[in-house]
């Protein structure tokens, strides 16, 4: 009879045990990828019950179990992770164990505007979209209460931002904020003297006037040099870009005479100094061609149209007429 005990509880042990091995190993199908987001400090349990309201996995006390007999129930990476459409307890646990959360990137280009900024991050799928919907002023106020301006352009560095899946895309916005202020103190101190800028926030708007005037490296410098040099003399800026930033909405894709006319605080045709706030966000190699302008004394510059990218530069207007026939007029 002892016999025949020991017998029949080791097959139950063992049918136990191929049930309990089924349940954790044996891929669950989903139909579709899922994503478990594990919040910080978050135990086993916690994770296992949502599992289950979602019908995630085959038994949430076996996953549990299989946790705990590992001694690893509270060693939970926060995070969100992606699971494929089929999977098993055994995965779960090994995905959320030691494993690097899925990462969502946010790529935001040189020269863009603040706008774009907002457009590219309130459309990216797999983030907390927690920012959606509020104002630019309080965006700013929530991140830095004393930034140079309550305008947000230019505030913002153009980089690829890395982000956990499922996190907030306030966290873009601080990154992004924090680096442009580093990297704009950088260009600050390490300015050339004699510059015409009173502070890093004047030096920060020359820099997105060159981000949009050329992408060339070997240009920057002389298009920095020829800014300064006419800030110098009280000769206005007459650059297209700004009078393309102060038209919004009007800019349908070329500036007319009536335009380069029309007043508005971007207009520097119409007005003199500086545009009240940066037209862009402007990458490193712009900020420091405007801390490092080159010791030439241009005025004028027109680009060359062959394809280049590069522009040719004058010290007179003759000069540069001259340039305009040849490069614009082709005569």
């Amino acid at each position: 009879m002892l016999k025949k005990l020991l017998k029949r509880a080791v097959l139950l042990a063992a049918l136990a045990a191929v049930a309990f091995a089924a349940l954790l190993f044996i891929p669950k199908d989903n139909g579709k990828p899922y994503r478990i987001r594990v919040e910080k400090n978050q135990g086993i349990s916690a994770v296992s019950h949502k599992l289950a309201k979602d019908d995630a996995v085959y038994s949430r006390h076996v996953l549990v179990a299989a946790a705990y007999l590992m001694g690893v129930h509270d060693q939970l990476h926060a995070g969100t992770y992606r699971m494929p459409a089929k999977v098993s307890s055994w995965t779960v646990l090994q995905r959320i164990l030691g494993s690097r959360p899925d990462s969502v990137t946010v790529r935001i280009v040189e020269g863009m505007r603040f706008a774009d900024m907002r457009r590219i991050i309130d459309n990216t799928d797999d983030i907390r979209h927690e920012t959606r919907g509020w104002s630019n002023e309080k965006l700013l106020k929530e991140i830095a209460p004393d930034a140079p301006s309550a305008n947000p352009e230019g505030l913002f560095f153009p980089d690829t931002y890395e982000i956990d899946a499922g996190s907030s895309d306030l966290q873009i916005y601080k990154t992004a904020y924090r680096i442009m202020q580093r990297q704009l103190t950088a260009a600050w101190d390490e300015r050339q003297s004699g510059l015409p800028y009173k502070t890093p926030y004047e030096l920060l708007i020359m820099a997105s006037l060159i981000e949009k005037e050329t992408g060339h490296p070997a240009d920057r410098a002389h298009v920095s040099a020829v800014f300064a040099n006419r800030l110098a003399i009280g000769m206005r800026l007459q650059t297209d870009p700004t009078v393309i930033y102060g038209m919004g909405a009007a800019y349908k894709g070329r500036i007319r005479k009536a335009d380069l006319r029309r007043d508005t605080p971007y207009n520097t045709y119409t007005r003199a100094g500086l545009t009240p706030t940066p037209i862009a966000l402007p990458g490193k190699a712009s900020l420091e061609a405007a801390a490092h302008p080159s010791d030439t004394k241009y005025l004028y510059f027109v680009s060359k149209m062959d394809g280049t990218g590069l522009s040719h530069f004058s010290h007179t207007l003759d000069e540069h007429n001259a340039a305009v026939r040849k490069y614009i007029l082709k005569k």
